[in-house]
């Protein structure tokens, strides 16, 4: 059951609604845990919520986000135009209303990485077995 999808997106705050209401039809199709759709929602949401914050639009004003279904492995990828930068989840501050980003990401998808060869790609994969 190998199936994948990719979407251009605006890169506005907005997006992470749009891609959620995809990424959950594909999930469902596919036939994914409902705990696993909760989990991906949750990754997808902040990868797109740190791009639309932290980097920066293509040419054309968007961004690209993909998932895609490889045996076990939900892979999730959000790609923009920004590039430099650190990418490092800092640890939790409850007064503080962001920066959580990259924390949640980190304790939520079983691995997850980045690539800033053209632009900035940042990549998840979550088992699609319940845990």
């Amino acid at each position: 059951m190998d199936a994948h999808d990719v979407v251009v997106l605006p890169f506005e705050s907005s997006t992470p609604a749009i891609a959620r209401t995809r990424l959950a039809s594909f999930l469902t199709i596919n036939r994914a845990a409902p705990t696993v759709i909760d989990d991906a929602l949750i990754v997808v949401s902040e990868m797109i919520a740190n791009a639309v914050s932290h980097g920066s639009p293509t040419s054309e004003g968007g961004m690209e986000i993909s998932w895609s279904i490889n045996g076990d492995l939900l892979e999730l990828s959000v790609l923009d135009a920004g590039s430099g930068g650190s990418l490092k989840p800092v640890d939790f501050d409850e007064d503080s209303l962001s920066g959580r980003g990259l924390s949640i990401i980190s304790t939520v998808a079983d691995r997850w990485w980045v690539d800033m060869s053209h632009g900035t790609r940042v990549n998840a994969e979550l088992q699609l077995s319940p845990r």
